[in-house]
């Protein structure tokens, strides 16, 4: 039945349905679905997204946004095609200010997306994380690695609830043979990404541009690796219109250590700023790196925008974020004078 449904909406234009559609990944899938002729319906709460990532969107005929947390139940009167379940807290800073609100998406949040779904004969798919493999003993990691997760630690909120995220996936699929799909997003960058959310490419960036020391943990000898969005979100289409049930890493394997980014970070904006060194935070992952054979193999995918590429772009876009909010700051001293 699922298949004939969605055979049937191959030939017009389907519907999309994203949870955390006016996030940093969620609106640059809105924009990639409707460019590809889906009809696309965003639901956020704005808890961590921004309606200045949908506003461009504003009078296309073929978006809708919804004001929901998606951990309510998520009634829609029309037909659903593909469910795009992207609703969380994705962020250090975001998920151990929110601790609950994080277990609860991935764990309520899923559940509703499921059930939408299910009870439309929609595509799923989750977006999961590279923070299931936790503080990884394997490197790389690769998508039949189990990880290793401290599941009382201050980051155990955002892992489980992934985790958990996963399990409840696979059990609509082999209960209720929900037509479901697993991505493992590995570090992504790019515009939309907000200036304060603590993840490494814009607190790197905006230090930078300010002149401020860039801050680098411990020794700055734990690895990452860098995607940029655009290559991530094709590969997730991709994923979505395969048959791979399995979860798929989808990132790039270029590693390389956080203090060699930050250099080149320093490099990339021209900056004088220095590196100064702070303690690592506990269950901080000493190596990441996705091992995306089953990406290459199943989707015929792999990534194609070079680091500096896609950071010139990203720092153009942190660069008129650092210069509206010094413009804000001054207009406010201006006020108090």
């Amino acid at each position: 039945m699922v298949v004939k449904r969605n055979r049937a909406a191959a030939a017009g234009r389907p519907t999309s349905v994203v949870t955390g559609g006016a996030g940093f990944l969620g609106s640059h899938l809105v924009d990639l679905l409707l460019a590809r002729g889906h009809k696309v319906i965003a639901i956020d709460n704005f808890v961590t997204g921004s309606v200045d990532n949908i506003a461009h969107l504003g009078g296309n005929p073929h978006f809708k946004f919804i004001q929901q947390d998606v951990t309510e139940f998520i009634f829609l009167d029309m037909p659903v095609n593909y469910v795009w379940h992207f609703a969380s807290p994705a962020s250090p800073i975001d998920y151990l200010e929110l601790p609950i609100q994080t277990l609860k998406v991935g764990s309520l949040g899923t559940h509703k997306a499921l059930g939408l779904a299910k009870n439309k004969g929609a595509r799923f798919l989750l977006a999961s994380t590279s923070e299931i493999y936790g503080d990884p003993l394997v490197h790389p990691q690769t998508e039949d690695y189990w990880g290793n997760v401290n599941t009382i630690g201050p980051r155990g909120c955002y892992d489980e609830a992934k985790r958990f995220a996963e399990a409840m996936t696979m059990a609509y699929h082999r209960e209720h043979g929900v037509d479901t799909r697993i991505v493992r997003i590995f570090n992504t960058y790019g515009p939309r990404m907000r200036l304060n959310d603590g993840r490494v490419v814009p607190a790197f960036v905006s230090q930078a541009l300010k002149g401020q020391p860039l801050t680098v943990f411990g020794r700055g000898s734990q690895t990452r690796s860098f995607c940029y969005v655009s290559d991530l979100i094709e590969g997730i289409y991709r994923l979505m219109n395969s048959s791979e049930v399995s979860p798929v890493n989808i990132g790039n394997p270029h590693e390389m250590t956080v203090l060699e980014f930050a250099r080149e970070i320093i490099r990339a904006t021209g900056s004088s700023s220095k590196v100064v060194f702070k303690p690592l935070p506990q269950d901080d992952p000493k190596q990441r790196r996705p091992d995306i054979t089953r990406a290459r193999t199943k989707l015929k995918w792999e990534p194609k925008v070079p680091l500096r590429e896609g950071l010139t772009k990203s720092i153009e876009y942190f660069r008129g974020k650092v210069a509206k909010g010094a413009a804000g700051s001054a207009r406010a001293r201006k006020k108090m004078k």
